[in-house]
């Protein structure tokens, strides 16, 4: 089965999302797609089949105090605020497309992290109703800057945290055949996490999520070399930005964020033809 696999990166996801137009536009399917936090709450609009609505709402609300702020952060606990993000963009102003969501056979998954244990959670979101979004909240919640995710009886926290590229879970459900869109360019490394003391202090009530975090760069490193064995075996091909263009994960400039679309669609569309002769089009 063919898969796709979307990488997080809070706004550095406008790459993701670019990449994912361009795709749609040209009926690229697939028979599974996973997304990790951005790659989550961005990728979701795959299965929707609602091209350009990613960059349409970022572009017009990422300056919008509702939508993300360090004041919405200190009222609510949520950089990213819940209620506007989850409830009132995709319900009233820029509507989510339930019912061909619901309608399309291809499942897409959610990875959220366990704050008790610091293990990976994956979630089949069928509906993406309002069960689906607290997975989905959940996948994004940056650890510092959101809370922890309540969801049948789990704490949940950021899915980037357990497993940033869920490559070999992927796989091990069947999906052989991938297509994996990263938001950081060849080269990069993962490096170790500052500030480990402090945020060990923040999270002293979810240890083993500190835990999860001090190692993260270990496991996404390895995920790294694991993506190269299987490009070499022919059964992966990797997408990631052809250049850096320094995005920080809560950039605002909505000039910054659609240049970061349009390298996606630069990109996807390049690769137009190898993205189609690799899944067999």
């Amino acid at each position: 089965m063919t898969g796709l696999i979307l990488e997080g990166g809070a706004m550095r996801g406008m790459y993701t999302a670019g990449v994912c137009d361009v795709l749609m536009e040209h009926n690229i399917s697939f028979d599974g797609c996973i997304g990790v936090s951005a790659g989550a709450t961005f990728g979701c609009n795959v299965k929707s089949k609602q091209i350009g609505r990613t960059v349409r709402y970022n572009t017009k609300y990422s300056r919008d105090p509702r939508y993300a702020s360090f004041r919405s952060l200190l009222f609510t606990g949520d950089y990213f605020g819940a209620k506007f993000c989850y409830d009132d963009i995709p319900n009233t102003f820029d509507p989510f497309d339930y019912k061909t969501y619901k309608e399309n056979p291809m499942p897409f998954y959610i990875v959220c992290t366990d704050a008790d244990t610091g293990n990976a959670v994956y979630h089949r979101a069928d509906d993406c109703g309002e069960r689906d979004l607290l997975y989905m909240r959940a996948s994004a919640s940056m650890p510092l800057f959101s809370r922890i995710v309540e969801v049948d009886g789990l704490h949940l926290s950021d899915g980037g945290t357990a497993d940033s590229i869920p490559i070999s879970w992927f796989r091990a459900q069947g999906y052989t055949k991938n297509l994996v869109v990263l938001t950081r360019p060849d080269g990069y490394r993962k490096k170790p996490m500052s500030a480990a003391g402090a945020i060990r202090f923040a999270l002293h009530k979810y240890p083993a999520l500190a835990d999860a975090l001090s190692t993260r760069h270990i496991r996404y490193n390895e995920t790294l070399d694991l993506l190269a064995k299987l490009e070499k075996a022919g059964d992966t091909m990797v997408l990631r930005p052809s250049r850096d263009l320094h995005l920080g994960r809560i950039e605002k400039d909505p000039a910054k964020l659609r240049e970061m679309y349009d390298l996606g669609r630069e990109d996807a569309s390049g690769k137009l033809e190898e993205i189609k002769k690799f899944l067999g089009m």
